[in-house]
Order: C-alpha cells, then sequence, then structure tokens
C-alpha cells in the first residue's frame, strides 16, 4: 500500500482531526497525535491577529481572511513551525456571516483566487481549502486546483450549519471532478469513518473527537498502554499556562463518556481553580 500524502507531506494513516476553533489547543492536538491522528489541525487563526500561538506539535494551520493584507509576512513568519496550509472557506457561523470569511466568501471568487495565489507564493508547504456545499462551490474547487494539494469538503451549506444530514451524493461530485486528494468531513464517526476512506483520500473527524482523543486509536488500532484522560490533558495545559477557562471547558468536555458524566459537569460549573477541578477529577481516573 502507497504511503498517504498532500503534496511532499506524507502521513502515517488518513484520519485527521478536524480544524476546530475552541478543542485544538496545542495540548488537544498533542493528545490526538499521541493517540494516532495522522494529522492535526489549529483553529481558524487570521493572519493580521495578534495572538499567542503555539506550534510545538507542528499542526497544519488554518488560516481565515477576506483579504490578503499581512497574509504573506503571516505565513512566512510561521511557516516553519507548521507541516501545511489550509484556507478556511466553510465556517458558517454568525460570525463569518457579519464579516464575509468562511463559506460567506464563496461569491467572491476572484478574492479567493488572490488569497491562494499568494499563499502559494509564500510556502513550498502543501496548501490546501476547507469548502462547504454551495451554488460557487465545483467553480471554487476547479479554481483551486491551480494553488492547492488538496481539497476538503464538509456537504452541508452554511444555512445548515452542523444539523441535517451531509450531502454525500455532492461530496462524490467533488470526488469526481479534481484530481486533487479530496478529505472528507462531516459526521465522520467511529462506524463510517473506515467506510469513507474507500470514496475519499481522507477523513477529518471533528465533533466526535472532543473530549476523546481515543477514538483515534480505536479507528487505527493502535495499542495503547492506558488511555488518554484528562490528568494527561491537565499536565500539558498547565506546561503552556493556560487560562483557567480554557481549562475548564476541556474539562467539561473529557467527562463524555463517563459514568457520572452529568453530575461531573454541574459540579464542575461551579468551580474557580484548577486545583478544584483537578481534585474533581482525582477519583475517577
Amino acid at each position: 500500500m502507497s504511503i498517504p500524502k498532500i503534496g511532499n507531506l506524507k502521513f502515517r494513516n488518513r484520519f485527521f482531526l478536524a480544524p476546530m476553533l475552541e478543542p485544538n489547543d496545542v495540548a488537544f492536538r498533542t493528545l490526538c497525535k499521541k493517540a494516532g491522528a495522522g494529522l492535526t489541525y489549529t483553529g481558524m487563526i487570521n493572519p493580521q491577529s495578534k495572538q499567542k500561538v503555539f506550534l510545538e506539535d507542528k499542526p497544519a494551520m488554518q488560516i481565515f481572511c477576506t483579504s490578503t493584507k499581512g497574509l504573506e509576512e503571516f505565513i512566512k513568519k510561521y511557516d516553519k513551525q507548521v507541516c501545511l496550509w489550509d484556507f478556511n472557506l466553510g465556517c458558517p457561523s454568525k460570525l463569518a456571516k457579519a464579516l464575509g470569511f468562511g463559506s460567506f466568501l464563496h461569491k467572491r471568487t476572484e478574492k479567493i483566487e488572490e488569497i491562494l495565489k499568494i499563499m502559494r507564493e509564500s510556502t513550498k508547504k502543501p496548501v490546501t481549502i476547507k469548502i462547504r456545499k454551495s451554488p460557487e462551490s465545483l467553480r471554487i474547487i476547479k479554481i483551486a486546483g491551480k494553488y492547492v494539494d488538496a481539497v476538503c469538503i464538509h456537504p452541508r451549506t452554511a444555512e445548515q450549519g452542523y444539523s441535517g444530514e451531509p450531502d454525500m451524493a455532492f461530496a462524490l461530485e467533488v470526488r469526481k471532478i479534481t484530481k486533487l486528494p479530496v478529505i472528507y468531513s462531516g459526521n465522520v464517526n467511529i462506524n463510517n469513518a473506515k467506510d469513507l476512506l474507500d470514496k475519499f483520500d481522507f477523513v477529518m473527524v471533528g465533533r466526535e473527537a472532543i473530549g476523546n482523543p481515543n477514538i483515534f486509536a480505536k479507528l487505527t488500532g493502535k495499542r495503547q498502554v492506558r488511555k488518554i484522560n484528562f490528568t494527561d490533558y491537565l499536565k500539558l495545559a498547565q506546561k503552556y499556562k493556560f487560562y483557567f477557562r480554557t481549562v475548564k471547558y476541556q474539562a467539561m468536555n473529557f467527562t463524555k463518556g463517563m459514568h457520572n458524566a452529568k453530575e461531573l459537569r454541574g459540579n464542575l460549573s461551579k468551580t474557580n481553580t484548577v486545583e478544584e477541578i483537578k481534585e474533581m477529577f482525582s477519583p475517577v481516573l
């Protein structure tokens, strides 16, 4: 079997952690990679942002923007710290709608091409796009073919958000019109991920991975000495000196699947310090 790759980047498997804004901090990405994820993404980052980014795990960097302002400089600043650059054309949020980025940039195909051209000229790393279903999607994918190394399709409309069923027929149409590797995103879970790899080159696991890095061990058949748990996350969070609200948010996520999850989340909501959270988890781990 050939080694899966996008551009010049090789992967150990075809299961990726989807780019998610809140969950995908460096600690969570590190644990997903440890569990077996073939690739992990940052959440969306704007090239003009001054936020501090942690890239020690060398992830794929997902960016969002509506112009090329600061784009080249941003890519060159972080190029050595990432393994791939992804342009978000899929975000369906209210903020994306208000500011015209993500899936709400689709009608501005000339601007999309301008952005992709700068991305391509600014790096030798692979460049990809993540896109949603829209009347312009197929046209955008054809334009993007001049600049990118792979396409990720989430076959729901912006109006659907994350509800309703993904349009598999549309995703397969994307598969037909491009010779590029196609990454599938949308309702990927432990039951359908391997079947989806019969149709697409890679799959992204999103919401099913939140609070559950171990899903990648299950998908890849990787043997683990023990399951990854919140204590593992907390050690990394303390290393990076995360804000309390970030730790609390992830603690809530890691209750998923625990027998006393509802009670634990109720108690977590009342916590004010990391020590309180740590004490709450110690009896159940």
